[in-house]
């Protein structure tokens, strides 16, 4: 499986996925801790892949995706985008009603 099947598949098995420096209990820059406080914030569970363990999907992501830095996050195969967007969405309460919105989703789609 190449690189870019293997982001495909990450994005489309996870409602809510965040490419993070780290992890969100250990962050590895101030940009994917202020990310993954507010994913967290959101009171959901989500997906994450440390990128700095997967040198490859940090290389080919941002090409794939076509926004170039880190933090990323996808919710619902979409891209949210990145640290500031993340946090302005998180301050405004659309990032918890978005977040809230696909796991109340992917919940009904286990219950089925």
């Amino acid at each position: 499986m190449s690189v870019i099947d293997t982001i495909k598949e990450q994005i489309e098995s996870n409602d809510i996925l965040l490419y993070m420096k780290g992890t969100p209990r250990f962050p590895q820059c101030g940009f994917s801790s202020r990310a993954s406080e507010a994913v967290m914030g959101c009171g959901e569970r989500f997906a994450f892949v440390n990128i700095l363990e997967n040198p490859e999907i940090r290389a080919e992501l941002p090409k794939y995706a076509n926004w170039p830095t880190f933090p990323q996050l996808w919710v619902k195969g979409e891209l949210v985008g990145g640290c500031d967007i993340i946090c302005e969405m998180g301050e405004s309460g659309e990032l918890a009603e978005l977040i809230k919105e696909a796991a109340a989703a992917s919940g009904d789609a286990e219950a089925e």
